[in-house]
């Protein structure tokens, strides 16, 4: 009997249509924001329409409202459903090492040469990948299963310069909580704690009254 040995690019590409996201006639939704970040407290309203562009209402702070604004447009770029074509077409795949996780190492090559993946139980659970001038990490340690895909529960991230390599800011850690509104899975609570010299900084975005946009007619 033979084994037939999956392909790195099998491998990864299974993973990687194995996230949740949201189809394409997704309606978008508004919701209740309050950010805090350590002892600021922030109230507003958050929309994101159907072609997941977000926007910020009701914030006056100008530098809550880009916090809040960013984290909002994550949210949504995260949930764009893409074909692995779309997005990989143009790379290459090969198997690094496994590590004592069993998670397996998936090296690229072709346009994104020099990121890296790793896979465990058909789910992504490292990204090292440069982006916007700068290299980022990102170990997810615990996964939420919709049934209908994977998201992220606990993870962690950093930077680096992708020249010299050197840390740019803190290593910060999150925690994604979802609900169930309508057919669609949704943010409903993310902390981040940030540790930057020694010093820690918490922020924690909870959106309430989350409500599914009328589709137009």
């Amino acid at each position: 009997m033979t084994v037939t040995q999956l392909s790195a690019q099998e491998l990864f590409r299974a993973a990687y249509e194995n996230r949740y996201t949201w189809e394409q006639n997704f309606p978008g939704y508004t919701a209740d924001i309050t950010f805090k970040h350590d002892d600021k407290v922030i109230t507003g309203q958050v929309r994101i329409n159907t072609n997941l562009k977000a926007e910020v209402l009701g914030v006056d702070d100008e530098e809550a409202k880009q916090a809040i604004h960013g984290q909002a447009w994550e949210i949504a770029i995260h949930r764009i459903r893409r074909s692995f074509e779309e997005t990989h077409g143009a790379n290459t795949f090969s198997y690094g090492d496994t590590d004592l996780t069993d998670a397996v190492e998936i090296l690229v090559g072709g346009k994104s040469e020099g990121d890296r993946y790793k896979v465990r139980n058909n789910e992504v659970c490292l990204v090292h990948r440069q982006i916007h001038g700068v290299v980022v990490t990102i170990n997810t340690f615990s996964s939420h299963d919709t049934g209908e895909g994977y998201l992220s529960h606990t993870y962690d991230s950093v930077y680096h310069d992708p020249k010299t390599g050197e840390q740019k800011g803190g290593r910060s850690e999150f925690t994604d909580e979802y609900e169930k509104v309508g057919d669609y899975f949704i943010l409903n609570r993310r902390e981040i704690r940030t540790e930057t010299e020694g010093k820690l900084s918490i922020q924690e975005f909870v959106f309430s009254n989350i409500k599914l946009l009328e589709p137009a007619a």
